[in-house]
């Protein structure tokens, strides 16, 4: 099927169509474009006069490669340069362009291009208008000419303001790169003008085509309504200067006033010519909709009478008035006040630079829209930085990040041309620029915006030939922007040896392999080799990193690996301590005992544990310390004393509040290097990641004020994507290595998850209470102030949730459970279907007292072992648990608290999950799920999450699902942001909705 391309250029709409491939076309000529006379054929059998249209040949800027664009049905999104293509194309009257898209409404056997589909909603609209009689008759241009224009309304902009917003690229590929940014006003706004004439005058004459010979009527309304509905819109001056009067005093009453303010486009000089000076900036003026700033017209067409039909009409008195008011803040603008009808303001380079570093923020904040060229407010100069590395030590002791290495600069130009640096010439042009203090300056045919200070110390550094030793660190730091080392931004470095590989991406992708080290009992799939070998490299440069793999994809054997390998060549470099949850410490003693059985090891917990002189001796012949947080957080001050050559913190999402002193206290001890392992680096916030970072490389992202205020609060303003997203991975991505379990590039073995909602309903009973507790808190906010109300809120989530689950839970009167619950007996259900299959399930809530009602009533109810973890659990208790639990033959449930066993339990024997009731975070939810889906699980995994219907949990499970669209770094935060809901939000969140109630 052929596809039928369209974009609106001027007052005409140019097609072309992209058909099957043309060997024999010149250079520069689109392969697949359609020649004129099978164009010509199409046209024809849309009902058009093939013979009407006039033969163009535009220049389209299209993607693809080198030899041909990409053809429209490609499925290849990878981004490419648009490059220019000449096509052969047939210009389109509106009239005919009217009767095409009338053509192409109707289903035919042409395909359409996004931007020719794009132009047929525009069409589309215009028909709207003209059928609800939203338009206006009007006089436009030189001499006159009548024509219908759309008559503004609140719904038609905002239908407007849609269109513009899903505007197409390809609906621009016609367009400078200069008047891409106007594409509203002309591909939206000028063919919905054009358009709505068309059909006006197409459905006035009843006919396909309006008649191009009609008499001329006498009088100057008939004249006019003549050439409303004829193809002869001129109209002579006497019938225009009849008519303007009324008119105008029509279209006022239709339009109102204040819908137009004054906008200010700052244009930079077009190249000049060899016969030429230098040529002028332009500072020109339009007006906007205040309504909708994508309506906007420039004044000189506004004087010209080719205004839009959106403006007021006063606006040229209103936009006097806007230029007055604002040459008391840029006194410039006098010198065009006494002008007839001023469009524009021409002044030099220093007026331009005058104009872009002060007065421009002053028009701003005097209420009046400015819109600076596209390098405004950026630094057009960076530096190339070339790192060489000395030789590497000999020795145990690696590479460390004080040793210092050579560092050299050159200056560059930002963007394409930055492959060339800067020439002597180039730099000493620069430097006089520099003294005369001048900001805006042209550097290889490029206007930019500089900092003359920064330049003269770049300048100054060029002197020196811009060589120095530091640090390895600070280097780093310096190369990717976060120090203050260079005078201008690090756009390029050059660097060989680790420190190149890490800086350019090759630390993840091309490390040096390990193999599984000599000592080591097991095998290391492909991807926990490469994590081993990734943190050996950073450990060999002296840095820290966060292994923030998936759950499941084993951390804990890579860093065994790591440790056994480097005693594979002799001593150790040094003992390891691991900080981890007290949960995990017999895990890390079994783990390290089954595949790393040559590591010394000791545990340092416990009342009895060692101190002084006794715990040094053993340190000094260990390979491995395993402690826990909460003792690093008592014996900090003997532990930092410890020669330790690294530190790794386990589920270091434990240090997520940075402020608290386990985690102020992890930070205190000294080490060559550090490791942080976290399935979930980020739970709530960015803030948790720099906690994280901060820990591993210690004042790498600065300060948490200013990480927060410079690059979180931008990211998650963004909703996860964007250039705050982009800053915080480049910021971030040589230190943080995450791989997926649903991913099977990395693990192809492992079985489905499959996750679903089970939806429940409420009983009369929970119906009840539901509702009364809802009345109450109606009745509590209304009197509460903002503090109680936040208490308010987050109390009454928990009652409600409470009562979704069972009325003996809210209650806490110890009554029978069996009967009063829906959530209740659809649990039983999936259970014992569970059970009926022979598998095992756990079942997760975060509520202790009713997994301690609920453990009896299930084991009567199954028939089969229910077992109870919970956070008061005994760590041997809780070990002996889980060992029954995978290796008992036959069906069982374990029940289990979701903060106490979101971590560190190998549960692979369940092949079913459920979670009674929701948690606002889904990354604990998720820590939870893979205590069973993770490696050693041998079938696919079944997740439920127990919803009821029409309540706050079903409410807040849309939200949450919302807050997961961000990228990682940007999930919910917890509880509190539902604290932060109006009145009105939260009564929508708690109604109990009729269908929440069975039967």
């Amino acid at each position: 099927m052929r596809v039928l391309h369209g974009v609106w250029s001027g007052g005409t709409l140019t097609i072309w169509a992209e058909g099957e491939a043309h060997a024999d076309r010149p250079p520069g000529v689109h392969p697949f474009a359609a020649g004129l006379p099978d164009l010509r054929d199409l046209v024809d059998s849309l009902g058009i006069d093939p013979s009407s249209p006039a033969a163009t040949e535009p220049t389209l800027f299209l993607p693809g490669g080198a030899e041909a664009p990409a053809r429209s049905d490609s499925t290849d999104t990878t981004p490419s340069e648009p490059r220019p293509w000449r096509v052969p194309a047939l210009e389109l009257s509106p009239a005919d362009a009217d009767l095409l898209l009338c053509a192409l409404a109707n289903p035919s056997s042409v395909a359409l291009g996004p931007a020719l589909a794009h132009l047929g909603a525009v069409h589309a609209f215009a028909e709207r208008l003209v059928g609800a009689g939203c338009v206006l008759p009007d006089l436009v241009g030189a001499p006159p000419r009548a024509r219908w224009r759309p008559a503004p309304s609140d719904t038609a902009e905002e239908h407007l303001a849609a269109l513009s917003a899903t505007l197409p690229p390809a609906a621009t590929a016609h367009l400078t790169v200069r008047d891409r940014a106007d594409a509203d006003r002309l591909c939206v706004l000028a063919p919905l003008e054009l358009l709505t004439d068309a059909v006006a005058r197409r459905l006035s004459t009843g006919r396909g085509r309006p008649s191009e010979t009609e008499d001329v009527p006498p009088s100057p309304e008939a004249r006019l309504a003549a050439a409303l509905t004829g193809s002869r819109t001129r109209v002579d001056e006497e019938t225009a200067a009849a008519l303007r009067g009324p008119l105008r005093e029509w279209r006022s009453r239709v339009r109102g006033a204040g819908r137009a303010r004054l906008l200010f486009v700052l244009r930079e000089p077009e190249p000049e010519g060899p016969r030429h000076g230098p040529r002028p900036w332009t500072l020109e003026f339009w007006v906007r909709s205040t309504t909708d700033p994508g309506l906007r017209l420039p004044l000189e067409q506004v004087w010209s009478g080719e205004g839009g039909a959106w403006l007021p009409e006063d606006v040229a008195s209103t936009a006097l008035a806007d230029l007055r008011r604002a040459a008391r803040h840029y006194p410039a603008l006098g010198r065009v006040l006494g002008a007839l009808a001023p469009d524009r303001l021409t002044m030099d380079t220093l007026g331009a630079q005058d104009f872009v570093g002060a007065h421009a923020a002053r028009l701003a904040a005097a209420g009046f829209s400015v819109v600076l060229p596209e390098w405004s407010g950026r630094d057009g100069l960076g530096l190339r930085m070339t790192v060489d590395e000395p030789p590497k030590r000999r020795g145990r002791g690696g590479v460390s990040p004080s040793d210092l290495v050579d560092v050299s600069f050159e200056a560059l130009l930002n963007g394409p041309e930055n492959e060339a640096p800067l020439t002597g010439e180039e730099l000493a042009e620069l430097a006089e620029l520099a003294r005369l203090k001048r900001s805006l300056v042209r550097v290889r045919g490029r206007w930019m915006e500089v900092d003359p200070e920064s330049v003269a110390s770049a300048l100054e550094l060029m002197r020196r030939s811009g060589r120095g030793r530091m640090r390895r660190d600070e280097a780093l730091r310096t190369a990717i922007g976060v120090a203050e080392t260079a005078p201008l931004p690090v756009t390029d470095v050059v660097a060989d040896g680790p420190l190149g590989a890490l800086l350019d991406g090759g630390a993840k992708a091309e490390p040096r392999p390990m193999g599984t080290p000599a000592g080591f009992e097991g095998s290391l799939r492909p991807y926990q080799d490469r994590g081993a070998s990734w943190l050996r490299f950073l450990g060999e440069l002296g840095l820290g990193a966060v292994l923030a793999d998936d759950m499941g994809l084993g951390k804990t054997v890579q860093l065994l690996a790591l440790l056994t390998d480097e005693r594979a060549d002799g001593p150790a470099p040094g003992p390891t301590l691991l900080v981890c949850p007290v949960s995990l410490v017999g895990n890390w003693r079994r783990e390290a005992e089954r595949f790393a059985p040559g590591l010394r090891v000791h545990v340092q917990h416990g009342p009895d544990r060692p101190s002084g002189n006794a715990l040094a001796r053993i340190v000094g012949h260990c390979d491995l310390v395993v402690t826990t947080y909460g003792v690093v957080a008592r014996d900090a001050e003997e532990l930092s004393g410890m020669p330790w050559h690294r530190v790794v913190c386990d589920e270091a999402q434990a240090l997520k509040n940075h402020d608290t002193r386990q985690a102020r206290a992890v930070r205190s001890l000294p080490a060559a290097t550090r490791i942080a392992l976290t399935g979930t680096p980020v739970e709530n916030n960015l803030g948790e990641l720099w906690s994280v970072m901060e820990f591993a490389n210690p004042g790498l992202l600065g300060t948490s004020a200013d990480f927060q205020r410079t690059v979180a609060d931008r990211a998650e303003a963004e909703g996860g994507e964007g250039e705050g997203t982009d800053l915080v991975r480049r910021l971030t991505g040589p230190f943080v290595l995450r791989r997926l379990k649903t991913d099977r590039s990395i693990i192809a073995d492992l079985p489905d998850k499959h996750q679903m909602r089970t939806w429940c309903t409420l009983t009369p009973e929970q119906a009840s209470l539901y509702k009364a507790v809802v009345e109450e808190m109606g009745e509590r906010m209304a009197e509460a102030d903002e503090k109680e109300r936040k208490g308010l809120v987050l109390a009454t989530m928990s009652r409600l949730k409470q009562i979704c689950n069972h009325p003996a839970q809210f209650l806490g009167d110890g009554s029978a459970l069996a009967g009063r619950s829906g959530k209740l007996e659809r649990l039983e259900s999936i259970l014992g279907e569970a059970v009926a299959e022979g598998d095992k399930a756990l079942c997760f809530t975060q509520y202790a007292r009713w997994g301690e009602r609920l453990t009896p009533y299930l084991r009567s109810r199954l028939g089969v072992p229910v077992l109870w973890l919970h956070g008061g659990t005994a760590r041997a208790d809780r070990e002996r648990m889980t060992e029954r639990f995978q290796t008992m033959a036959g069906p069982a449930v374990f029940l289990l608290s979701l903060k106490a066993a979101g971590t560190g339990l190998n549960l692979t024997a369940a092949n079913h999950v459920v979670h009674v009731d929701r948690w606002w975070n889904p990354a604990v939810e998720n820590q939870a799920t893979d205590r069973a889906f993770r490696i050693g699980q041998r079938r696919d995994v079944q997740v439920r999450k127990m919803v009821c219907v029409g309540t706050v949990e079903e409410r807040v499970d849309e939200m949450i699902e919302r807050k997961s669209a961000l990228a990682d770094g940007a999930v919910t935060t917890g509880e509190q942001w539902l604290s932060g809901l109006s009145v009105e939000d939260l009564r929508e969140v708690v109604r109990l909705a009729p269908e929440a109630v069975a039967g």
